[in-house]
């Protein structure tokens, strides 16, 4: 009887120690599971700090720094440094533009941060979806629509249709659906403007939103039906 006690009493905490090890490899790997998730959408994280090895010095400053948690892609001064408070005049270019003077440029949208994207830059981002998303909304402005181009939302590498849903004092507020099989799973978000002359776009206030954005289309049937509503009541 005593030798079968101890034996019980040895194995017990060895149990214990192997459903403890168990329950710690599940969490990890829960972890990785879950991912990361998206980060300065609405740019306002920025550090300034110029590049004093840079001949954009002082307008030049890390990206690091001034856009955490992105990648720069297609910008003429490389993945390290981006612009500060000024624009490129030709050169594919990303920069980030603040409240603090002297600014050589439109400025923010809103808050105290916004993106600058021209002629093919771009700007990129790997996190985990939200699984209760569908569609992701920002707010952009183009400083000429006249001028610009194409703004490129993809996600995944799948290519998001985008349409104007309001708005605002100085900008307009776009919203597209996500594609399907993306939520909570780890994919690539990237903004860029197209390739193209004065091709140059404003972004801000990205978000995922748990509300689908109703097709083109659907909005115009929505303004025909209220300009028709609104002639019967004239009547």
């Amino acid at each position: 009887m005593i030798e079968d006690v101890d034996a019980v009493t040895i194995s017990f905490p060895m149990k214990l120690r192997a459903i403890a090890w168990l329950v710690a490899i599940s969490l990890a790997l829960l972890r990785n599971a879950s991912g990361q998730s998206f980060v300065n959408l609405d740019f306002e994280d920025a550090t300034i700090v110029p590049d004093p090895s840079s001949s954009y010095y002082p307008y030049a400053v890390y990206a690091t720094n001034a856009i955490p948690g992105w990648t720069v892609g297609g910008n003429f001064q490389g993945i390290n440094d981006i612009f500060y408070n000024t624009i490129s005049l030709g050169a594919p270019s990303v920069a980030l533009f603040g409240t603090q003077p002297p600014i050589y440029g439109p400025g923010p949208l809103d808050g105290v941060f916004s993106i600058d994207l021209f002629n093919s830059a771009s700007i990129s981002q790997t996190a985990t979806v939200p699984t209760n998303s569908a569609s992701i909304q920002f707010i952009a402005q183009p400083p000429n629509p006249f001028l610009g181009g194409a703004l490129l939302v993809s996600l995944g590498g799948q290519n998001i249709t985008f349409s104007g849903i309001s708005t605002g004092p100085n900008y307009t507020l776009y919203g597209g659906n996500i594609p399907s099989g993306l939520t909570g799973q780890m994919e690539q978000l990237t903004f860029a403007a197209a390739s193209g002359d004065n091709n140059y776009w404003e972004i801000d206030d990205i978000q995922f939103s748990t509300l689908s954005v109703p097709e083109p289309s659907a909005f115009g049937l929505l303004a025909l039906s209220g300009l028709f509503f609104g002639l019967r009541r004239s009547k």
